[in-house]
């Protein structure tokens, strides 16, 4: 299944079929380790092992620069570099994707993605993957889209247990008094995903160079 293909939907999915690989890659709003199984990406997490956060708050207003989150100038890579072919290609092609969306040549994610959760968690991750880029939408609406138009709390707790964030675009979802809410990367993450679809400010500066192994 394409994160793009809107008929196919998301499958829910209980064990894979071949043990996880994971990718580490560096990005303008911290590192964030790609994990893919059965030849699917399942998971994209802002956190490490150690389970501190990995990224900063980041503002595009004064320019992201080097992995380390110091703003542009020496250390702040002209290109990202390709995984090596050794990479899972499912991991290779999540790579690229996340350098070409937080440069602004990508709106919309077509690997394969296969996440794991409830009957009901699957159909909230299914209408965030609809919602266009650049828009936001209040949690409620996303309950009324499922026709649950009263569950905007029982969304709110499946758009947090989201595994794949900026593939499947839960940073979309809002408030109903337009405040952001809580995020996984953190709120200055949230704001500068959204300021990038905006077009409100300059792009993201490439990642510096993707690893070429796994973790």
């Amino acid at each position: 299944m394409h994160a793009s293909n809107s008929d196919e939907g998301i499958a829910a999915t209980d064990k894979l079929a071949t043990e996880a690989d994971d990718l580490v890659i560096p990005s303008p709003i911290g590192a964030l380790t790609l994990r893919a199984a059965g030849g699917a990406l399942v998971a994209v997490d802002f956190c490490r092992g150690d389970g501190d956060f990995c990224g900063g708050d980041g503002d595009l207003r004064g320019g992201l620069g080097g992995c380390d989150g110091a703003p542009g100038g020496e250390g702040a890579a002209e290109a990202p570099a390709a995984p090596a072919a050794s990479v899972d290609p499912v991991l290779r092609a999540a790579a690229e994707q996340f350098a070409a969306y937080v440069s602004g040549r990508l709106r919309e994610f077509t690997v394969p993605i296969r996440p794991s959760g409830t009957p009901f968690q699957l159909a909230v991750w299914e209408v965030l993957r609809r919602i266009p880029y650049g828009e936001t939408v209040p949690y409620g609406e996303v309950a009324a889209r499922l026709g649950r138009p009263g569950a905007a709390r029982a969304v709110g707790r499946a758009t947090a247990r989201n595994p794949l964030p900026v593939v499947v675009p839960c940073h979309r979802v809002i408030g109903s008094d337009g405040a952001l809410t809580g995020y996984a990367g953190g709120l200055g993450v949230k704001r500068t995903l959204l300021a990038l679809e905006a077009g409100s400010a300059s792009r993201l500066r490439p990642s510096c160079g993707l690893p070429a192994h796994g973790v």
